[in-house]
């Protein structure tokens, strides 16, 4: 299953690199891509549960806007 993500708040490399990391822990994430431009992460993986993915970006200090 793939979705993306609509991120508030990046705003530079390191933003990116933190989004990657929180989204990287959780198991059933198999890929990530962040784009800081779009501000937008590119997910896949199996059964993604969006209470879990919003919460891991909102410990990062990022605000999803809309996953899709």
């Amino acid at each position: 299953m793939k979705k993306t993500i609509l991120i508030e708040g990046m705003s530079c490399g390191h933003c990116v690199k933190a989004v990657e990391e929180a989204l990287k822990e959780l198991d059933e994430i198999k890929s990530v891509n962040v784009n800081l431009e779009e501000k937008k992460a590119d997910i896949e993986g199996d059964s993604l549960d969006y209470n879990k993915i919003k919460e891991a970006i909102d410990e990062a200090g990022y605000r999803v806007v809309e996953i899709k």
